[in-house]
């Protein structure tokens, strides 16, 4: 279950709920709710299905550009 991070949302989500994408910051869905931006790693459980956690603030995406 995932968790809006949004403090005045705080709604809960399946995640056939939400829609996991990457809007060029990492993956991430979008609360159904109030939109706000809820970033999620991938992994690849042992029977090959694809897992998602929810991860606190923003994935480290490397250096910046200089």
């Amino acid at each position: 279950m995932f968790t809006c991070r949004n403090q005045s949302c705080q709604a809960q989500w399946e995640q056939s709920d939400v829609v996991i994408k990457n809007e060029g910051q990492g993956l991430l869905f979008r609360c159904p709710m109030c939109g706000a931006r809820n970033y999620v790693e991938r992994f690849d459980g042992d029977d090959g299905s694809v897992l998602y956690e929810q991860i606190e603030g923003r994935p480290d995406t490397g250096p910046m550009a200089e």
